[in-house]
């Protein structure tokens, strides 16, 4: 583990730009081709609907006035007497959107990187795959203070505004506990909102958060945001939050973050039951207000390497 830390330049808590220089040369891992027919005209993954000069042969057809003598489809032509022309389906780039949180319940960590770092490494990930690719890049980075709006730009320049962004947000310090509630602004909601406007059709979405702020109103911006796009929501998640880990009963676990600190009674079957619950409610609500407007979910944890998990989600071998 410790020397995997150092391959990467991480410390599993700050975030430099090393590490997120580091998923340049692992952008193979991952596939960003379209899961369903595109949604514009003028945008998507890489073939539209719109006929034209292009890569792909699509159909020939009976020449037409007009139509460039260079397209003709000699061996058609020669086999039914008739003249026809090559029909190609045009090559578009299509933009794609990093949605990344790194608000305060993202700033935890029980056993290798804070729950933010990981978001990052994934949207450095991302980042690189899509500028590989040729596509646009645009983010919309936040933390509870601020947020950061990075409009889509193609090649290397687009993943070095995303990584400065990156490492903006989570620089920042926290809010505490007590400012966060007088503010009062849900700010997934409002980076959700944000989102909407800036993600054209035909876009390519991720989402990247613990989904601690998940409410209707971000489910409905969500559904508004997959009514034209392609969405990928990633669950990033500590392993303690899934389940509290085995100990000899009364044992009690503090838990601490830069803004709040709780403690747990471990071995105890109520602490596990409402614990249980708790977790319980949680999926509850990803499954009726997010589940129906993504097209396809992925939990990442932050107890775990990321190329561990990509290869295991893709069936590589480690």
């Amino acid at each position: 583990m410790t020397q995997q830390l150092a391959a990467l330049s991480a410390d599993g808590v700050n975030l430099g730009t090393r590490e997120l220089l580091f998923y340049q040369s692992y952008t193979k891992l991952l596939d960003m081709s379209p899961l369903s027919k595109v949604k514009a005209h003028l945008s998507g993954g890489y073939v539209s609907a719109i006929k034209g000069r292009g890569m792909e042969f699509d159909e020939a057809r009976h020449y037409q006035a007009g139509d460039d003598i260079r397209a003709i489809d000699w061996r058609v032509t020669a086999r039914t007497g008739k003249t026809h022309t090559k029909i190609y389906r045009e090559e578009r780039e299509r933009p794609v959107f990093i949605l990344c949180d790194a608000s305060n319940s993202m700033k935890f960590g029980t056993q290798l990187f804070l729950k933010s770092v990981q978001a990052a490494h994934f949207a450095s990930l991302l980042g690189w795959t899509a500028v590989n690719r040729g596509d646009k890049l645009g983010a919309i980075l936040f933390n509870d203070n601020d947020h950061i709006e990075i409009k889509p730009k193609s090649r290397k320049k687009a993943a070095l505004a995303l990584f400065h962004g990156l490492t903006s947000v989570h620089s920042q310090a926290s809010t505490s506990a007590a400012e966060t509630s007088a503010n009062k602004e849900n700010v997934f909601e409002q980076s959700l909102m944000r989102l909407r406007r800036l993600a054209k059709p035909g876009s390519l979405v991720y989402i990247l958060s613990d989904f601690e702020q998940l409410n209707e109103t971000c489910s409905k911006y969500i559904s508004d945001i997959h009514r034209h796009c392609e969405v990928h929501a990633i669950d990033i998640f500590d392993p303690i939050e899934i389940t509290l880990p085995a100990s000899a009963k009364g044992r009690r676990l503090s838990l601490k973050s830069a803004f709040s600190s709780e403690t747990v009674t471990l071995g105890s079957a109520a602490s596990h039951n409402a614990y249980s619950k708790e977790r319980a409610k949680k999926q509850q609500r990803l499954d009726s207000l997010l589940m129906p407007y993504v097209n396809q979910y992925l939990p990442i944890s932050a107890g775990e390497f990321l190329l561990d998990q990509i290869k295991t989600h893709s069936g590589i071998p480690k």
